[in-house]
């Protein structure tokens, strides 16, 4: 059946209608104390499209604290979120070109994974140290992201929130697209391999939800009915 052309335009404005960002409560921008520790990291993460990462992997974290602290009133969200902005600043000390050689799906290099976790305790160490932060939430970090990526159990819920929210920006659409760039691959085929090394990969059922979301949305632009339509 053929469709009829209709005008995707209203003819009457309805800017008075828009609410102010904050007023709706999922619209975030980093808050002053945030944006110190990005301003601090953002040299170190500065390889790979670690910036970028960590930015919506931030959003992530931040969505999912938002969720978890309704039914878990002891969640430290200050540990997460500083854990979050910081847990990849330690690819800065090791070789752009080595980097995707340590992340590259059906081979990698586990020390250079390893030295990252490291390098990274030690550099958030320092600069959460240099804006004052209390010594016991410098080194919960500094023990998050000293295992962020090898280590295959959360050690606390903080731990879980920063391990859910790097894995999900893989499926999310900056993240498929940047595989696609480092592989060489397909959109189809950055989502299967993404959605793959996701979907069992979570801690928090908050985490699972969204992941499953993406996963969901990404498939439908790829479906054939898809094709063509607005």
């Amino acid at each position: 059946m053929r469709r009829e052309s209709t005008s995707t335009r209203l003819a009457r404005d309805v800017h008075a209608h828009i609410p102010p960002a904050d007023e709706v409560r999922s619209i975030i921008s980093l808050p002053p104390e945030h944006r110190a520790i990005w301003e601090l990291a953002a040299p170190h993460l500065a390889v790979r499209n670690n910036d970028s990462h960590t930015l919506y992997a931030y959003g992530i974290a931040r969505a999912l604290v938002a969720r978890i602290a309704l039914r878990d009133a002891g969640l430290d969200a200050e540990v997460a979120l500083c854990a979050i902005l910081l847990h990849d600043t330690g690819w800065s000390t090791v070789r752009s070109d080595e980097i995707l050689e340590a992340i590259a799906p059906g081979g990698g290099r586990p020390d250079l994974v390893r030295r990252h976790e490291i390098e990274g305790a030690r550099i958030a160490r320092e600069i959460l140290t240099s804006l004052d932060h209390p010594p016991e939430r410098v080194a919960r970090v500094a023990e998050i992201i000293d295992g962020h990526d090898s280590r295959p159990y959360a050690l606390t819920l903080e731990d879980a929130i920063v391990k859910d929210a790097d894995k999900i920006w893989r499926v999310t659409p900056h993240g498929r697209g940047i595989v696609c760039g480092w592989f060489s691959l397909t959109p189809e085929e950055s989502l299967r391999i993404t959605a793959a090394r996701v979907e069992d990969a979570l801690f928090t059922d908050e985490g699972r939800a969204m992941a499953a979301a993406f996963i969901a949305a990404a498939s439908i632009d790829l479906a054939p009915e898809r094709a063509g339509l607005v």
